[in-house]
C-alpha cells in the first residue's frame, strides 16, 4: 500500500506518494478544480491501486478535493496539523516547500494509527454553517452597538442606555425617536446605526429560530439534558461534526478538552482543567456545567461532595465537565442511532 500526502492551498494542491517504508515515490502539483482532481486521480492510479489519501485537516482548503475523491470511492484520512509541528525538523531536507509539507503529511499518516476518516458532509455541516453565521452577525451587531454608544455619548454624556439593552426593538425605538429631534451629522449616523442594529437583530432572531428547529430534529436527547438549550445543542452538533468518528467517550473527552491533565510530582496526585482540544466545544460544555451547578440538584451534590473531599472549586467543576462529556457522548450516539 502507498500513502498519498496532500499539501492543499487555495489555487493548487501538491501530492507526494510514499511507499510502506516512507520513501518518496512521486510528486505532482495540480489545480484545485474538479477537473484537476480527476487528473490527480488518474496519476495516482498509475502507481498503486492499493492507496490511501492523507489530507491535512484544514477543510476550508480540502473540502472540494475530499468530496471529489470520496465520490470516486477513495479512502481518505485527515491528519491533524499538530502531528506535523516538528515533521520538517526531523526530515533530512532543509527549508519549506509544498512537496516537503506534503511528504510530512504522508509520513504522519503512515506513522499514526486511528486517524479520522473523511466522509461526505451531513446535516452537522449545515447546522454549523448556520451557527457560525449567526455568531458573525452577533459580533457585527456588537460592533455597531459600540459605535452607537460613542455617538450617544457625544450627543449627551448623560445618555447611557443600560447594558445589553440595545438588542431589543422597544429600546431601539426610544433611541431613534430621540435622535430624530437632534440635528447634525452625529445624530444622523447614530440613527443609521440604530436601523442597522434593528436589521441585524431581525436576522439573528430568524436564524435562531431556524437553528432551534433543526436542533430539535437532530438532537432531541441532547436538548433534554438539563442546562442544554437548543442553540447550545446546535453548537455541540456543529463542532462535534459526527459523533461516529470518535471511538469512545474518552476520545471525545480528549477532543473537547475535558479529559484531565496530570500536573503532579512526587507523592501527591492531582489533575487540572485542560487548555487543549476544541475550545468552542469546551465553551458549550462549560455553559451547561455552570447552569447545572446553579440549578440542577445532582450536579450541585457532585460539586459539594468533591469540595468536601478537599477539591477546590475549579477541580470540582473539572470533574463535572468530564462527566458531562460522557453524558453528551451517549446522547449524541442515541440521537444518531435514532
Amino acid at each position: 500500500m502507498v500513502v498519498i500526502g496532500i499539501d492543499a492551498h487555495k489555487r493548487t494542491h501538491t501530492a507526494v506518494i510514499i511507499d510502506g517504508n516512507g520513501r518518496q515515490v512521486a510528486v505532482k502539483t495540480c489545480g484545485s478544480t474538479s477537473k484537476d482532481h480527476l487528473t490527480l486521480l488518474r496519476w495516482a492510479a498509475r502507481h498503486d491501486p492499493d492507496r490511501v489519501w492523507a489530507l491535512e485537516d484544514c477543510r476550508n482548503m480540502t473540502r472540494r478535493l475530499e468530496r471529489d475523491l470520496l465520490a470516486a470511492g477513495e479512502r481518505i484520512v485527515r491528519v491533524p496539523p499538530k502531528l506535523m509541528a516538528h515533521a520538517r525538523d526531523a526530515a533530512r531536507t532543509y527549508g519549506k516547500s509544498d512537496p516537503i509539507d506534503a511528504l510530512a503529511v504522508a509520513r504522519a499518516a503512515l506513522r499514526e494509527d486511528g486517524l479520522p476518516v473523511a466522509h461526505l458532509d451531513g446535516p452537522d455541516r449545515e447546522i454549523r454553517l448556520l451557527v457560525d453565521h449567526r455568531e458573525d452577525l452577533i459580533a457585527e451587531r456588537t460592533r455597531a452597538v459600540n459605535r452607537l454608544r460613542w455617538h450617544l455619548h457625544e450627543l449627551d454624556p448623560e445618555w447611557d442606555p443600560p447594558a445589553r439593552s440595545l438588542d431589543r426593538a422597544s429600546n431601539l425605538n426610544r433611541v431613534l425617536h430621540r435622535l430624530t429631534t437632534l440635528p447634525g451629522t452625529v445624530a444622523r449616523l447614530a440613527a443609521a446605526l440604530v436601523e442597522r442594529c434593528r436589521q441585524l437583530t431581525d436576522e439573528i432572531n430568524a436564524l435562531g429560530a431556524e437553528i432551534s428547529k433543526l436542533a430539535q430534529q437532530l438532537a432531541p436527547t441532547l436538548i433534554a439534558l438539563p442546562g442544554c438549550a437548543a442553540l447550545t445543542a446546535a453548537k455541540i452538533l456543529g463542532e462535534t461534526a459526527g459523533i461516529a468518528r470518535f471511538r469512545s467517550a474518552s476520545a471525545y473527552a480528549r477532543h473537547n478538552g475535558t479529559a484531565p491533565l496530570p500536573v503532579w510530582s512526587s507523592n501527591r496526585s492531582r489533575h487540572r482543567l485542560s487548555r487543549t482540544g476544541n475550545r468552542q466545544l469546551n465553551a458549550a460544555l462549560h455553559r451547561i456545567a455552570m447552569t447545572q451547578a446553579r440549578c440542577h440538584l445532582p450536579a450541585q451534590e457532585l460539586i459539594a461532595r468533591r469540595k468536601a473531599g478537599g477539591d477546590g472549586g475549579m477541580e470540582a467543576l473539572r470533574v463535572l465537565k468530564r462527566r458531562l462529556s460522557d453524558v453528551i457522548y451517549q446522547a449524541l450516539r442515541a440521537d444518531t442511532a435514532a
